[in-house]
């Protein structure tokens, strides 16, 4: 468990209920898509950019390996609409660079990247 939460010591982790875990409680909580259908997951993600590369980099590949889904879509402002919200929103064309400027890791999922305007 200390790859995906390593600020919790394994000390905290017992302290939990029997029941449900911290890690358990964490990803039933914190890893939630707003829409979930046969292997297919879709987000929404009009906030900072730290969040939009959690949806496609680390929340859909945890739900991937966990067998919940195969591929997704993630629906983002482009620059035109997120310039009429409030600072520090992300924006499509940052984003899809960013992701092609990165590359193809091992652990990737096919996920398409959607840019709405408002």
């Amino acid at each position: 468990m200390s790859r995906f939460w390593p600020r919790f010591s394994p000390t905290k982790l017992r302290l939990r209920s029997a029941n449900e875990s911290y890690a358990q409680k964490y990803v039933r909580i914190m890893t939630k898509l707003v829409f979930l259908k046969r292997h297919f997951a879709v987000e929404v993600q009009f906030g900072k950019y730290a969040f939009m590369v959690y949806n496609v980099s680390a929340k859909m590949t945890i739900f991937h390996r966990l067998g919940h889904i195969d591929t997704g879509i993630e629906i983002v402002p482009v620059k035109e609409f997120a310039e009429q919200m409030s600072t520090g929103v992300s924006y499509f064309e940052q984003f899809v660079w960013d992701l092609e400027e990165r590359g193809v890791a091992d652990i990737d999922i096919p996920v398409l990247i959607v840019g709405i305007n408002g």
